[in-house]
C-alpha cells in the first residue's frame, strides 16, 4: 500500500496548487473589477473639450491611490471608440476581441496577459460616455501583476503541504501496524497448514480465522472433504482390485507348481498336463480381462478424457459391437441380434466421446452373454425420439434378471450377485454407469418379463436402457 501512497501524494500537491490558485485569484480579481468599475463611472461622467486626454485623466489623490500598492504594479487605462488612447499607461494591449464583440456595455471581464515580460491580471470593460455627442464606447481596462496573488497561492499550498508530510509519514505508520495486526491470523493459518500431515485431510479449524478469510477455508474445506472421498473410493478400489487379482494370478501358480510336481515325479501324463495347461490359460484369461476392465475403469474416470466429444453415430457402435460379439454368442449358442435404425437412415447423433461409448456397449453385451443361458436371446435396440431430442439404447436377455432389491448393487465395482456361478471381474456395470454419468446419461435396470409369466427356458431377463442426450445434424 506504500508504492500508491507513494503516487497519490505528488498529484495531491498537483490539484492542491491549482485550487490553491482559483482561491487566490477569486478575491484579487473582485477588487480588480471594482476598480475597473469605478474609473468606467468616472470616465463615463468625465467633462470637458472632447477628445481632450484632460477629460479621462485619474485625479492625482486617485492614481496615487492606485500606486500605493508596494507588492504589485497597477496599470489603467481608457481607450476611445476607435482604440485611440484617452488616458492611462500605453504599454497595456488591447483585448483580442473583434470590434462587433464590445456592445456588452458594463459587462466585466477578466484575463490574463505580460506587460513587459511580467504577467499580469487584467479586468476591463465596456462603457457608454454620457452625453449626445459620445461617439462611441470607451474601453477602460485596469492591470495588476500576480506578486500578491503568487504569495497568498503559496501560502495556502503551505499550509495544506506540511501537514502532509506529518500525516502521510503517520499514515504509513498506521497502515503497517494494521497490516501487521490484520496478517497475523493469516500467518498462524498458514503455519497450521503447512504444519500438517500430508494425509490429513481434515477440515481446517474455522474458529480461529478471519471473518474475511472465512469463505476461502470453508471451500478449502469442502475441497478437502471431497479429496477425502476420492481418495478413500480410490483405495477401496485399489484393494478390491489387488484381491480379485489374486485369484487368477493364485491358480496361474498353482497349477504351474502342479506341472511342475509332475514332471520331476515322472508321472506327466499328456492328460494331466493338458488339463494344466487349460487352468493355466483360463486363469491368464481371467487376469488379462481383470487387467483390460481396470484400465477401462480408469479411462472412464478420466474426466479430462471424456471431455474431448464429437458427434457420434451410436447405431453405427451398436451394429459393430454386436458383429464383435456374433463369434462368442455361437459358442454358447445364444440368439445375439441387432433392432434400431441403419447408419445411414438415423438421423440424430450423440455428443460424446466414442471409445467411451464403445466400451460402455461392450461391457452390457458381455454382461448379457455371461448371464444368458444356451438357447437364449439377447438383443441390442436403439431407438431415436426426435421430439424429445433423445436416443435411446437398450440391452436386454433371457436370463435369470437381478432382483429389485439388487439392481443399485450390480453397478458398484467388483458386486457380482449370489448363486449365479458366472466367471466376471464386477466391473463391467461399474465402467458402465461411469461412462454414463460423464456423458450426463441415464441408465436404468429393469426386468425383461414378470416374473410369473417365467418359463424352464427362459428367465425374466434384464433389460439395461441408456437414455442419451441427442445431437440434431446441422
Amino acid at each position: 500500500m506504500l508504492a500508491p501512497l507513494l503516487l497519490i501524494w505528488p498529484i495531491s500537491v498537483a490539484l492542491t496548487w491549482l485550487v490553491a490558485q482559483g482561491i487566490a485569484n477569486k478575491p484579487y480579481d473582485r477588487e480588480l473589477g471594482e476598480m475597473a468599475r469605478t474609473l468606467g463611472q468616472q470616465a463615463a461622467a468625465a467633462e470637458g473639450p472632447r477628445g481632450g486626454r484632460s477629460r479621462y485623466a485619474l485625479a492625482p489623490e486617485a492614481a496615487a491611490l492606485l500606486r500605493a500598492d508596494e507588492t504589485d504594479t497597477v496599470f489603467y487605462q481608457v481607450q476611445g471608440p476607435k482604440g485611440e488612447l484617452l488616458s492611462g499607461d500605453s504599454t497595456l494591449p488591447s483585448p483580442p476581441l473583434a470590434e462587433d464583440e464590445a456592445g456588452s456595455p458594463w459587462e466585466l471581464r477578466y484575463r490574463d496577459d505580460e506587460i513587459g515580460g511580467d504577467r499580469v491580471r487584467i479586468a476591463y470593460l465596456w462603457v457608454t460616455p454620457e452625453g449626445k455627442d459620445a461617439g462611441g464606447p470607451l474601453l477602460v481596462q485596469i492591470a495588476e501583476t500576480l506578486g500578491k496573488r503568487s504569495r497568498l497561492t503559496n501560502e495556502i499550498i503551505k499550509g495544506v503541504i506540511l501537514p502532509q508530510f506529518v500525516i502521510l509519514p503517520l499514515a504509513v505508520l498506521l497502515v503497517w501496524l494494521a497490516l501487521a495486526r490484520g496478517i497475523a491470523p493469516l500467518n498462524e493459518l498458514q503455519r497450521r497448514i503447512r504444519s500438517r500431515d500430508s494425509s490429513d485431510l481434515s477440515p481446517i479449524d474455522e474458529r480461529r480465522i478471519p471473518d474475511e478469510v472465512a469463505p476461502l477455508v470453508r471451500a478449502i474445506n469442502d475441497l478437502l472433504g471431497r479429496l477425502d472421498q476420492s481418495i478413500g473410493a480410490q483405495k477401496h478400489f485399489l484393494a478390491d482390485a489387488a484381491h480379485q487379482l489374486k485369484t487368477p494370478l493364485a491358480g496361474l501358480r498353482t497349477q504351474a507348481e502342479f506341472a511342475q510336481r509332475e514332471i520331476d515325479e515322472g508321472r506327466s501324463e499328456p492328460a494331466e498336463l493338458k488339463r494344466s495347461l487349460q487352468q493355466i490359460a483360463l486363469s491368464s484369461q481371467r487376469a488379462a480381462h481383470m487387467v483390460n476392465q481396470l484400465l477401462a475403469m480408469a479411462r472412464a474416470e478420466d474426466k479430462e478424457h471424456a471431455a474431448r466429444r464429437t458427434e457420434v453415430n451410436l447405431p453405427d457402435i451398436a451394429t459393430e459391437t454386436v458383429r464383435d460379439f456374433v463369434p462368442r454368442a455361437f459358442d454358447k449358442r445364444i440368439d445375439l441380434g441387432y433392432e434400431g435404425p441403419s447408419t445411414e437412415a438415423s438421423a440424430l447423433r450423440v455428443l460424446g466421446h466414442p471409445l467411451l461409448i464403445r466400451e460402455l456397449i461392450r461391457n452390457l453385451v458381455d454382461n448379457a452373454l455371461l448371464y444368458t443361458p444356451p438357447h437364449g436371446t439377447v438383443t441390442v435396440r436403439i431407438v431415436e425420439d426426435p421430439f424429445g431430442q433423445v436416443s435411446v439404447l437398450q440391452v436386454e436377455d433371457s436370463g435369470p434378471g437381478v432382483a429389485e432389491a439388487e439392481r443399485e448393487k450390480v453397478f458398484q465395482p467388483f458386486y457380482r450377485a449370489l448363486g449365479t456361478n458366472v466367471d466376471g471381474s464386477g466391473l463391467g456395470l461399474a465402467i458402465v454407469r461411469e461412462i454414463a454419468q460423464q456423458h450426463e446419461a441415464e441408465i436404468t435396470l429393469d426386468e425383461t418379463r414378470p416374473r410369473r409369466a417365467v418359463d424352464e427356458s427362459h428367465g425374466p431377463g434384464a433389460r439395461f436402457t441408456v437414455r442419451f442426450h441427442a445431437h440434431p445434424l446441422t
